[in-house]
C-alpha cells in the first residue's frame, strides 16, 4: 500500500527533512511568524491542504497508509514552496502551509500549484488507484489576529463558514468558485484542474 502518481518516486515518504511539524511545533512557528509579521509590518498567508477521504482510506487499509499519504503529500508540495515556507500537520488529514511575506495573490498563485500538484497524486492500496479528495482553504493574516485564529480561518474558508461543503471542482461539473464570508473553497478530485481559492480576509 503506497501513495502513488504519474512521477519517478523510490519511497512514498517524503526524504529526511522533508516532512512537517507537528502540531505544537507549528503552533510554535506560526506564532513566531505572526510576531515577525507585527514587528516588521510585513505579509503572512496560511493555506490549508485538507485530505478529505484520509479517514476513509485509512478505515479500510490501516493507519501506517495515512502516516504514508500525508507523508508523501507533504514531500510532493515541498518541491513547490520557498525554502523558508513551512508544513504542518495540525490534525490526522490536514496539512498547513504557512507563507511567510505572502500577500493574498502570492497566496493565489502557490493554491494554484499546490492544486495542480494534487490532482496528480493518488492512493494505492488493495490493488487500485484511488484519487485524493482535497479541500484548500486560503486566509491571510491580519493585524490583531491570533495563530489559531488564522487557523480556524483556513478551516472556514476550506468547507464555509457554516461546515457545509459550498463548492467543487473536478470530477463534476458545476460553479469554479462561490465568494463566501471567509474565502474561496477549492476541491480537487483528480479530474479537470480545480479553482483556485482567494484568501480569506479579515
Amino acid at each position: 500500500m503506497a501513495a502513488s502518481d504519474p512521477h519517478p518516486r523510490s519511497n512514498p515518504r517524503p526524504p529526511g527533512g522533508v516532512g512537517w511539524l507537528g502540531a505544537p511545533a507549528l503552533s510554535e512557528r506560526l506564532n513566531d511568524e505572526i510576531s515577525r509579521a507585527e514587528r516588521h509590518g510585513t505579509e503572512l498567508s496560511c493555506l490549508l491542504v485538507v485530505i478529505e477521504n484520509l479517514d476513509e482510506i485509512a478505515r479500510e487499509h490501516g493507519s501506517e497508509l495515512r502516516v504514508q499519504t500525508l507523508g508523501y503529500v507533504a514531500g510532493a508540495l515541498r518541491h513547490e514552496l520557498r525554502r523558508f515556507d513551512r508544513i504542518g500537520r495540525p490534525s490526522d488529514h490536514e496539512l498547513l502551509i504557512v507563507l511567510p511575506g505572502a500577500d493574498g495573490p502570492r497566496g493565489e498563485m502557490v493554491a494554484r500549484r499546490v492544486l495542480d500538484r494534487l490532482r496528480t497524486i493518488k492512493v494505492e492500496a488493495g490493488g487500485a488507484r484511488r484519487p485524493l479528495r482535497v479541500a484548500v482553504g486560503l486566509a491571510a493574516w491580519r493585524d490583531g489576529t491570533s495563530g489559531e485564529e488564522l487557523l480556524a480561518r483556513t478551516r472556514a474558508a476550506s468547507y464555509g463558514s457554516n461546515g457545509q461543503e459550498t463548492m467543487a471542482a473536478g470530477a463534476n461539473p458545476g460553479p469554479a468558485e462561490q465568494d463566501q464570508a471567509d474565502g474561496l473553497v477549492a476541491r480537487a478530485h483528480g479530474g479537470a484542474p480545480p479553482a483556485v481559492p482567494r484568501p480569506a480576509q479579515s
